[in-house]
């Protein structure tokens, strides 16, 4: 008999039982999805880095390191393996602006790659090149095929025998300037030391590769005393593939933490709400069950399935809505594949999900256990009772003449929210979840449009960069510099505190580079003091006019700088103009020109290593673009769901709840249009409180975010009106739209039937 009710209950309240399941299946898939996403990046990568050998620790040196400095890093106490090491970016020959980042390690077990196609890696090979398997998809680049890479004034003529993935370029990008990989133009491919040495004529490795579980202090200290000068020393956390990595984990930690989880609350305060509800909607019902002899236990069991099987239901839809979110951001051609280059794309699922999924289940079945058991209470003559909601005290608004100017639809729909406190209040939250994720979502996009702007329309006043060869000599560099006239920049890594920064002296005389403040206002780079990024001044709390002292490595000088301003800056570092610098003693020789000139333009020259245009910096962001596009409009549509769901269900049990007196309205003489207005009007009032109220916490979550997912970039939050409006109307569409569908029940009142029920 009660599996037939269950079943008959299930189909009367079939509204609100359908909208709770899609409301837990979109809060467990959400919340699921994200928390597996960094997940699974961080169970593939630590994979890939361990099978690959990948580097604790990077000794550099531009003299280089022989056998013998490597012995003695291998002996150290702590130092699991170390390997020479080289990666340097080559011209492909064959493909014309087309560049690859030749790399050559003397231990493939440090800094190695896995082969997927082709023959096993032969360190003695007198021809072998082992190229990524991504820019050779890209470049239709075939097992067998020459190349030939061009590096200064070397040639290197080799044969692709085999296609790898290496951890090393795990994210494949030339340098911080390029935040998207471009596999069309530029990859990476590994080379035998034997063909290396054999086109160079002597081994010169620039840098040592160590594993090593030491901290980065204690290898310092030991690999200086071991080769007997100081070194410049990267731990993995420096690095763009391990930094970049972790990094999409940390910031998908952020947002686990921050929508998903909102989501899932608002998903189970829905339902406790709703459970609750449709207990007082049964109360007669219960009491009919008592008066007929069943127990209170039994009853007890039947309605507390109902919360129960809405949970399991829920949450097996949500773990599949889970998996699929995680596969479309985590696989080969989803988002992280355009970004990371990884041969496993698991999808891993924390143990932790299970027990919360569990524990929501448990949760909501004592939701249900709790709301029945207090309408168990007393006797059967007491459950048959018609449920009879709290008596209101009069408000002090309606002592004053304000109230008895409102119409009658005002002053009903403020009694009943007030009345229904706890109704009103989670429709509120879910207007507000709803206005939230809207305006975060699109503030996103204002933010990124704006850093675009800024930084690469403004910031960036020329054509192309050319990267100069670390072996220019006086009379090269000028005739370069009359060649290409433009500015020009010099760069070298330096201590500061506990950290690597990069030390940048500019020669800005054609307003090439451009520097800009956290407000956005051009900041000239003045001769009396250096300029640091914002990370920097933050972080060890520096500003104009204190002073620091950096040290650069393989060296005793010390530049004690001061501080004249803050700017934005895409990497870590500390800029001057040429003048400060010569002031302070900075012996730096030029290494990047800034020119008007196209690629084409530039003829190849020994002395030049690299060409870099500022058209193949934007190219890369079209697909970060596309991506962030995808994500936003996921975004909308998750938030159109989660307010459509959750002003349903809610307005459905108000339109239950206030059954009684919309049938007497009808016969007072109310038309069903009349009474459609008041239902939508409470919604409307309701949504623009939720709407104002949901705005500034809309725009606080987008700061949140963007300080822990685009810190490294030191974006600036932007949020146009034209946003706000759209994440108005779209909150206010979805109002409307669920307004309508609850008001066009009241046709269906049955005047007769409502008014004697409570008899």
């Amino acid at each position: 008999m009660l599996k037939r009710k269950l079943f008959r209950t299930m189909k009367a309240y079939r509204g609100q039982f359908l909208s709770m399941i899609v409301m837990i299946a979109l809060g467990v898939g959400v919340f699921l999805g994200f928390q597996m996403e960094w997940v699974s990046i961080e169970g593939n990568t630590g994979s890939f880095f361990r099978d690959t050998g990948f580097a604790d620790y990077r000794l550099v040196s531009e003299t280089g390191f022989s056998q013998a400095d490597l012995d003695r890093i291998r002996d150290l106490a702590g130092v699991d393996a170390a390997a020479r090491y080289l990666s340097v970016p080559a011209d492909l020959k064959q493909r014309a602006g087309h560049s690859l980042a030749l790399s050559v390690t003397t231990d493939p077990a440090v800094s190695g790659f896995l082969v997927l196609e082709g023959e096993p890696y032969d360190p003695e090979s007198p021809d072998g090149v082992w190229i990524s398997d991504k820019f050779a998809d890209a470049n239709d680049l075939r097992l067998g095929d020459a190349v030939d890479l061009d590096y200064q004034n070397l040639t290197l003529s080799g044969t692709i025998r085999g296609l790898v993935k290496a951890s090393e370029h795990l994210i494949c990008v030339r340098d911080e300037t390029q935040l998207m990989p471009d596999y069309e133009r530029y990859g990476f491919c590994y080379v035998s030391p034997e063909l290396y040495e054999k086109t160079l004529g002597f081994a010169f490795y620039p840098q040592i590769h160590v594993r090593s579980d030491l901290s980065k202090q204690d290898f310092i200290d030991a690999a200086n005393t071991a080769l007997g000068k100081t070194l410049l020393v990267l731990s993995k956390n420096e690095t763009i593939s391990y930094a970049e990595a972790m990094g999409e984990s940390e910031e998908g930690k952020t947002m686990g933490a921050v929508l998903p989880v909102l989501f899932l609350l608002i998903a189970v305060l829905t339902m406790v709400t709703t459970m609750h509800r449709l207990t007082v909607q049964e109360k007669t019902q219960i009491g009919t069950l008592k008066a007929l002899g069943f127990r209170d236990r039994r009853i007890l069991r039947h309605y507390s399935a109902y919360a129960f099987w809405i949970g399991v239901v829920g949450a097996c839809l949500g773990v599949g809505i889970g998996y699929w979110l995680a596969w479309f951001i985590m696989n080969p051609n989803g988002s992280m594949g355009t970004y990371l280059d990884m041969p496993d794309w698991k999808l891993w699922m924390p143990w932790w999900c299970v027990v919360i999924i569990l524990a929501m289940i448990g949760m909501l079945t004592l939701v249900g256990y709790l709301s029945v058991r207090k309408m168990l209470q007393g006797s059967a003559a007491d459950a048959l009772r018609p449920y009879v909601p709290k008596k209101m005290r009069h408000l002090l608004l309606e002592r004053s003449r304000l109230w008895q100017k409102l119409r009658f639809g005002a002053r009903w729909n403020l009694r009943d929210s007030l009345r229904h406190k706890t109704r009103t209040l989670m429709s509120l939250i879910g207007v507000m979840g709803c206005m939230l994720i809207l305006v975060a979502g699109l503030g996103m996009v204002d933010t990124l449009d704006a850093f675009l702007d800024l930084y690469y329309s403004h910031s960036m006043n020329y054509s192309s960069r050319i990267f100069l060869s670390q072996e220019v000599g006086d009379e090269e560099l000028d005739r370069l510099l009359e060649a290409y006239p433009g500015d020009w920049s010099a760069s070298q890594s330096v201590e500061l505190f506990d950290k690597t920064v990069s030390l940048d002296v500019y020669h800005l005389e054609r307003d090439a580079i451009r520097f800009f403040d956290d407000k956005e206002r051009e900041v000239p780079l003045g001769d009396d003091g250096a300029y640091l990024c914002q990370r920097i001044s933050r972080d060890y709390d520096l500003h104009p006019g204190d002073s620091l002292s950096v040290k650069p490595y393989g060296t005793d000088q010390v530049y004690t700088l001061r501080v004249a301003g803050v700017i934005r800056s895409v990497s870590e570092s500390i800029v001057l103009s040429d003048r400060y610098a010569e002031a302070l003693g900075v012996d730096l020789r030029p290494d990047s020109l800034y020119t008007e000139l196209a690629r084409e333009d530039i003829a190849q020259d020994s002395a030049i290593r690299a060409v870099q245009t500022k058209s193949d910096i934007m190219d890369s962001f079209d697909t970060f673009i596309e991506l962030m596009n995808t994500m936003i409009v996921l975004l909308v549509l998750a938030a159109a769901i989660l307010g459509v769901v959750v002003l349903y269900n809610l307005g459905s049990m108000s339109y239950l709840e206030r059954y009684r007196e919309m049938a007497t309205l009808k016969v007072v003489g109310f038309r069903d249009r009349q009474i459609a207005r008041l239902l939508i009007g409470q919604n409307l009032w309701i949504t623009l409180i939720g709407a104002l109220l949901g705005l500034p916490l809309g725009v606080a979550v987008l700061d949140y975010l963007l300080k822990k997912l685009a810190g490294e970039y030191e974006m600036g939050l932007h949020f146009r009106l034209s946003s706000a409006l759209i994440s108005m109307a779209l909150t206010f569409g979805v109002s409307l739209i669920v307004g309508l569908m609850i008001a066009r029940k009241n046709r269906k009142i049955d005047m007769v039937a409502a008014l004697k029920g409570a008899e």
